[in-house]
């Protein structure tokens, strides 16, 4: 009789991580930075249906890279973990750290129990009332959790990315100057063009209680060609 085959619990996690950091980095860049104006979402993406960045809630966003029926499923199960919390008891009571909490447990439980990881990884940003109260937490495909303190940048060749970003301060820019660089930066072989980016703002000037403001074609062609 064949002896069955085995793998100890350290190749098996080892090999599961390999697996998802190898499709997390075949998606293209998200970044994520305060701003003088706000939380900024920016993604390099030509699809103009499927989207990278989305609303959660009232004053939270979301970002994304890997595949997409992954995230998918994380930003609608976040949508309905807020709607339920918020009419349950308060709209103040849903907040990035709590969704950030049921995300790290679903992606850790996938990670160790199901047959694939998920390749995905999350960044959840939140609009404080002030510019100190904001929260950006990035997720890993373990359910490991960063807390960042002013930008970050997901997919793709983020390490190089994120030696561009060590460089300047985003939190004394403006949205519109986020997103300039951004086109620049982010681009593997030049600019990359108004038409592929997605673009989003929470934005702490607006009025009532959704900030998140998503920025279309024609207003992102005019920022990255300096008119705003």
């Amino acid at each position: 009789m064949s002896m069955p085959f085995y793998v100890s619990p350290e190749q098996l996690m080892k090999d599961r991580a390999e697996f998802a950091r190898k499709g997390i980095s075949r998606g293209r860049c998200v970044l994520v930075a305060r701003c003088s104006d706000g939380i900024a979402l920016v993604a390099e993406n030509p699809s103009t249906t499927l989207h990278k960045i989305a609303e959660i809630y009232d004053r939270i966003g979301f970002a994304a890279v890997g595949k997409y029926n992954e995230f998918e499923s994380l930003r609608q199960a976040g949508v309905r973990y807020a709607d339920l919390r918020g009419y349950s008891y308060d709209r103040a009571d849903v907040t990035a750290r709590g969704l950030t909490n049921a995300y790290a447990q679903t992606l850790a439980s996938v990670f160790t129990t199901e047959s694939k990881p998920f390749e995905v990884e999350i960044i959840v940003a939140e609009l404080g009332a002030d510019a100190d109260d904001d929260r950006i937490y990035r997720l890993s495909y373990d359910g490991s959790v960063a807390d960042e303190a002013s930008a970050v940048i997901i997919g793709g060749d983020s390490e190089a990315h994120s030696q561009k970003l060590a460089e300047i301060d985003t939190t004394a820019m403006t949205s519109a100057e986020v997103l300039r660089w951004a086109a620049s930066a982010l681009g593997v072989d030049a600019p990359i063009p108004a038409q592929h980016i997605e673009a989003a703002l929470l934005d702490r000037n607006a009025e009532g209680h959704r900030k998140f403001r998503r920025l279309n074609t024609e207003i992102v062609e005019q920022i990255i060609g300096g008119e705003a």
